[in-house]
């Protein structure tokens, strides 16, 4: 399957649908087999011990698996979340940028699963793994 948006469509994307959140997250690579997007931590996503809290990094891999299917389908912009499972598996590094690498494992007509691995940028092992399932809007 193509491309239906690449890096630079799909941060105009979210730039305009998301503005609330668009300028805190950097596209890094898009192919048809994953999808990287950065997150630049700031003080307001650090929760008390000086770590990036859950819900930023639930953040993170939601944001990533979203702009990975719209990738591969377009601009839709009520495609959601159904479900989301995430493991914790180390403390992230304060003061350092996160990174999301984001795979689609099955994209069909009204449902798409993917998985992500969450990174503190600088470190090779992943401080969190997510399983999301995301429900895609009818064509119109």
């Amino acid at each position: 399957m193509t491309l239906a948006m690449d890096a630079g469509a799909l941060d105009a994307f979210l730039k305009a649908e998301f503005p609330q959140v668009g300028d805190d997250f950097d596209i890094l690579e898009v192919t048809e087999d994953r999808l990287r997007v950065g997150l630049r931590v700031a003080d307001r996503h650090l929760r008390p011990g000086g770590t990036v809290s859950g819900p930023t990094m639930f953040a993170l891999a939601d944001v990533g698996i979203y702009l990975a299917i719209l990738s591969r389908i377009g601009p839709k912009a009520l495609a959601v979340t159904t479900n989301c499972s995430i493991d914790f598996m180390r403390k992230p590094e304060a003061g350092r940028g996160m990174i999301a690498e984001a795979r689609l494992l099955k994209l069909g007509r009204v449902l798409a699963v993917g998985d992500v691995l969450l990174f503190s940028e600088g470190q090779d092992a992943p401080v969190a793994r997510a399983s999301l399932t995301y429900s895609i809007p009818p064509k119109a």
